[in-house]
């Protein structure tokens, strides 16, 4: 079905094509002297210690789990509403997700009650999904692991450049990771950025993100080294130059980007909180965040409602998605004893409405109008 209002817009121009063009010219494709700008944008842009460019945000997870000690027979504490890399991390290390339940609809991240409910004895970590890019409780969620001595890392695919009380999420917890998947805030189709402010968490993520290999091609290449040795079970989790280049034009445009959906976002939510019938998830939030997306709860609601609106929502031509299945229902995860009925009811009863930077307000005012008639239908 084609929609005259889309979910998500590309932010692209002539300067990402220009800049995987310059990659290409250049003669060094694979990961090089474009990843090394690009971490080093993070690092000023995000005031962290160290960045390491990544093939996708599930690679990243999954060092971030490596580089943390998690192991099997670990258990690692996550929310079930996110999408299932958050958790499929913690079972590539060989450990056991827990799923904690979220807030409520209102906020629809990690509780930390449940959190501390589910710690037991071989609990090593919490992974915490900052959804829609509004931060989590990190003051309390940072006291928890304090006090049960567990690492915490934080999944900030939908975050870049979010903040929490002055700090860049991602920045909080002991690392964390970025996607730069094609419907991303940052968008190159494929790939991510390992941060931490640990320098040998950092170490370990760049040996083992090519390999285990000491030195990298780019490095011999370049006179730097003639030799390797492999002194780890590596992987190849590398980034190229040439998504590195359009992330690098992508990062550019990032700080104005934001700007423009916090004034979408504003728009929305002065209509959608007259409306009878919904919860804007994080309405009250007065932090700088990236607006990822623009999700909406139904109050009283069930799933077959909630879809069929969706339904009318899209006869208008409005695209609509939904964040996200719950996870601890997938066929790969399912267990009778897990129950986390907010994120439950949550799951079946939550809309994702189109969120981009080139929304005008007539469109968000004719987005809002639509979800008032089909509610009322």
């Amino acid at each position: 079905m084609s929609y005259n209002i889309p979910l998500f817009k590309l932010n692209f121009d002539e300067k990402e094509a220009n800049a995987a063009a310059e990659a290409i010219k250049s003669g060094w494709i694979s990961t090089g002297p474009k990843c090394e700008e690009l971490e080093q944008m993070f690092v000023k842009m995000f005031n962290v210690n160290y960045a390491v460019s990544m093939s996708n945000c599930t690679d990243a997870l999954h060092l971030c789990c490596l580089v943390c000690g998690i192991a099997p027979g670990d258990e690692v504490l996550c929310p079930s509403l996110t999408f299932a890399a958050s958790a499929n991390c913690i079972r590539y290390v060989g450990a056991t997700p827990v799923f904690c339940d979220i807030i409520g609809p209102e906020h629809i991240n990690i509780n930390p009650a449940d959190i501390e409910r589910k710690i037991t004895s071989k609990t090593k970590a919490i992974v915490v999904v900052h959804m829609g890019g509004f931060p989590a409780k990190m003051d309390e969620i940072m006291e928890i692991a304090k006090k049960h001595n567990l690492k915490v890392i934080e999944d900030a695919c939908h975050g870049p450049l979010s903040e929490y009380q002055g700090k860049k999420l991602g920045t909080i917890g002991d690392c964390a990771a970025f996607s730069f998947f094609s419907n991303k805030n940052i968008s190159t189709g494929e790939g991510g950025m390992f941060i931490t402010n640990n320098k040998e968490m950092a170490e370990k993520a760049r040996l083992l993100r090519s390999h285990g290999m000491t030195t990298m091609s780019y490095q011999r290449a370049s006179g730097h080294a003639t030799a390797y040795d492999i002194v780890e079970l590596g992987y190849n989790f590398r980034l190229d130059d040439i998504r590195a280049s359009i992330a690098i034009e992508q990062l550019k445009k990032l700080p104005a980007d934001l700007q423009e959906r916090i004034r979408v976002r504003k728009r929305y939510v002065e209509g959608l909180s007259q409306i009878k019938g919904i919860v804007v998830p994080f309405a009250d939030n007065t932090e700088f965040v990236s607006n990822y997306i623009m999700p909406i709860v139904l109050l009283n609601s069930t799933k077959e409602k909630r879809d069929k609106i969706r339904e009318s929502i899209h006869a208008a031509g409005i695209q609509t998605s939904v964040h996200y299945p719950a996870i601890h229902k997938f066929s790969i995860y399912k267990n009778s004893s897990t129950h986390l009925p907010v994120t439950e009811y949550v799951t079946d009863n939550e809309i994702t409405l189109p969120m981009y930077a080139a929304l005008t307000d007539e469109q968000i005012d004719f987005i809002i109008k639509t979800v008032r008639k089909s509610l009322n239908e």
